[in-house]
């Protein structure tokens, strides 16, 4: 029997009682600043149990203006920035050389949370962009020393190869210098946090920076 999408979606609920916990947000006890209430929103997450809480959509756009984004790992958070990491010559490794400015974005439905971000993005130094490297997993060292990320592919057999050979240097050489990775940090121009609410009056704060400090506001849902 062929699937149908719309029976599908309407089949579908949204935060799911006994799936998901929408906690009370009193934005006037909210911080002064972001970073505060993103870490104690991310712990919450993990203690609620939401599946890679630290992964999250990066929007990046090319030399056109054209719009592109997927899932990557958060590697911090702190007053440099929002951090994550890919090699410079990927396809969002030249995005954010020619236009390094992007948007980030958490969606925990454990909780009924997203988090938006958007602003610009600076490459970190070179040592510490490979101790970043050096501090991951060999999984994910391997990985990068198979590199061509988002070139084109011949075949799966080529990248098992490659692969292999990665593994096997991952695991001879716990730190090898790969050039190419970069460390990238985004100090958010914007945040926004939202809070899910059943009867549809969801709680929106947004936080914006200023010369010296931050402002705040509450926005429609």
């Amino acid at each position: 029997m062929a699937t149908d999408l719309h029976e599908l979606l309407r089949s579908l609920r949204v935060w799911a009682p006994e799936h998901t916990t929408l906690p009370p947000f009193t934005p006037e006890t909210a911080p002064a600043e972001p970073l505060p209430l993103f870490t104690e929103w991310f712990a919450e997450a993990v203690q609620a149990g939401q599946p890679e809480p630290h992964t999250m959509s990066l929007a990046t756009s090319d030399p056109d203006g054209n719009p592109d984004v997927r899932t990557v790992m958060l590697h911090g958070a702190d007053r440099t920035g929002w951090s994550f990491a890919t090699h410079v010559t990927s396809r969002k490794g030249r995005h954010l050389t020619t236009r390094p400015y992007a948007a980030l974005g958490f969606y925990w439905p454990a909780l009924g949370r997203q988090i938006r971000l958007r602003g610009p993005v600076t490459a970190a130094p070179s040592t510490e962009s490979q101790a970043d490297l050096h501090a991951r997993s060999t999984g994910a060292l391997a990985a990068a020393l198979t590199g061509n990320q988002s070139a084109p592919l011949g075949s799966l057999a080529e990248l098992a190869t490659t692969s292999e050979a990665a593994w096997t240097e991952a695991q001879r050489t716990p730190a090898p210098r790969v050039p190419t990775w970069t460390l990238y940090h985004l100090p958010p121009d914007e945040v926004e946090f939202f809070q899910g609410d059943q009867q549809r009056r969801h709680v929106r704060l947004s936080y914006r920076r200023t010369d010296e400090s931050w402002t705040r506001c509450l926005l429609w849902p």
